[in-house]
Parts: C-alpha cells; sequence; structure tokens
C-alpha cells in the first residue's frame, strides 16, 4: 500500500524532530517544519534518505567538523543555511 504524501511528510517531520540527540531534532526538525511542505518528490526522497544517516555523521556533517560525502553535499548546504552555520567540506 502506498503512503500518501500527508502521512508521508507527518512521518518525515516525526523522523526529524525526534532523532535521539537535541542538537539534531532541533536543526533538522526545524528544516522539516519549514521546508518540507513545499520540496518536490525528488527532494523529498532525497531528505527520507538523510533521515537514515547517523546523528553523528549528520551533526558533523552540518557543523562542518567532518567533511560532508558529494551525495549529501547540496541538501546540507540547505539545511546548514537554514540553521544559519557557516561552510564546509565535501569528501570528493
Amino acid at each position: 500500500m502506498s503512503e500518501s504524501r500527508e502521512m508521508r511528510l507527518k512521518r518525515m517531520k516525526l523522523r526529524a524532530q525526534r532523532r535521539g540527540t537535541k542538537e539534531m531534532d532541533l536543526v533538522l526538525g526545524r528544516f522539516a517544519l519549514d521546508r518540507l511542505e513545499r520540496m518536490d518528490e525528488a527532494a523529498l526522497d532525497r531528505f527520507d534518505r538523510l533521515l537514515e544517516e547517523s546523528d553523528n555523521d549528520l551533526w558533523d556533517w552540518t557543523t562542518g567538523r567532518r567533511p560532508c560525502p558529494r551525495q549529501w553535499g547540496a541538501l546540507i548546504d540547505e539545511i546548514r543555511t537554514h540553521a544559519g552555520l557557516g561552510g564546509r567540506e565535501r569528501i570528493d
């Protein structure tokens, strides 16, 4: 059975807001609340896959503590900009 867009957005927002670390709850949760409704299906697919990454990796990439893998570069940039964070590096 296919998940409706409404249910998908609700699930993704909940997953973004309840990550397991308060920092990522705030960063991803706010991003999801502000941006998911306007995303097309391809962007939602990308964000849904990003939610599978560990909080430690996501935190390191969004804060620039470690380089971000190229596959997540544009999305992490968007999240960083939304959160008001500075530049970061990519792993090539």
